[in-house]
């Protein structure tokens, strides 16, 4: 088997066990407050990388951080992990899971017009087709609009998280492009200070939970295996594959959580939101692929 084709397997595996993730979140969701549920996972996973770190050559590019680094590091974290991946929890507390993979989808949409904004990135006629078609799947899969009103904060939520996500993705890219960082340096600094705010947050606005043996067994799980293995296999899968098929291959998770949550959690698709998936699935795919090539270097 060629270099390629195993990086495209393993690549396959990590989007797997991401969509996995939504599952266990939804289910230790049942004893775990949203926010602590977070705080935990990612400084479990944090501690991990963080020793990984240390036993490592790259631990010497942490001194050599300049102060203005070390800024955009903590924001990068308060943005990613606090912000989205905290909002990410809070909102499937509130709404299905595949609710939620439909409107984080729309990051790429999101990232597309910040960019318009921040970066003079206009978005191409291929581009709009896309955003139009990703948002006619959004009104096929929820009309007629009848949320209920104990779901409407996840929504809101949701919305946040979407667009935490986007400019945490902007500023990855400009973070990365130089090069001269490691990953597991910009990810170690900005899980830290991220899981930190997460579990400080958490402390404030939730009651600590009495947590059993299977709930501390998903923190584990999706600490050590589902981030800081998923991870560090990811970035090996980087070497190999091109942007473009990373981002193919990891938008085949808006077609593993519908069927997770199928099987899994209880939860129902009509035709009618199969057909809405698929129209968000293909327009923001078709985003992603207009966008990728130009910022091939930033990987």
């Amino acid at each position: 088997m060629s270099s390629r084709s195993k990086s495209i397997l393993q690549a396959l595996f990590v989007v797997f066990l991401w969509a996995t993730s939504w599952v266990f979140i939804k289910i230790g969701l049942h004893e775990i407050p949203p926010i602590i549920f977070a705080g935990l996972r990612y400084f479990l996973a944090f501690v991990i990388l963080l020793i990984v770190l240390l036993f490592s050559e790259e631990k010497r590019k942490i001194p050599e951080l300049p102060g203005r680094m070390w800024v955009r590091l903590i924001v990068l974290g308060l943005l990613f992990y606090a912000g989205t991946q905290g909002a990410s929890f809070v909102a499937l507390a509130y709404l299905p899971a595949v609710t939620v993979n439909l409107l984080w989808s729309f990051s790429s949409v999101a990232v597309a017009f910040l960019g318009v904004i921040w970066l003079a990135e206009r978005p191409t006629f291929f581009q709009w087709g896309g955003i139009l078609l990703a948002l006619i799947g959004a009104f096929i899969y929820f009309y007629p609009v009848t949320i209920p009103e104990a779901q409407m904060l996840g929504v809101w939520v949701a919305v946040v998280g979407v667009l935490a996500n986007a400019v945490s993705s902007i500023m990855g890219r400009d973070i990365n492009r130089s090069g001269k960082y490691p990953p597991l340096v910009v990810t170690v600094v900005s899980m830290g200070v991220g899981s930190a705010a997460l579990l400080a947050t958490s402390l404030l606005v939730e009651d600590v939970p009495a947590m059993g043996l299977k709930s501390w067994l998903i923190v584990a799980w999706l600490a050590a295996v589902n981030t800081a293995f998923a991870f560090t296999l990811w970035n090996h899968t980087l070497r190999v594959l091109t942007a473009m098929e990373s981002s193919i291959i990891n938008g085949t998770m808006l077609i593993w959580i519908p069927i997770f949550a199928v099987l899994f959690l209880g939860e129902s698709l009509t035709g009618k939101d199969i057909l809405g998936l698929v129209a968000v699935g293909a327009g923001t795919l078709i985003v992603q692929l207009r966008v990728l090539p130009r910022v091939r270097g930033a990987q």
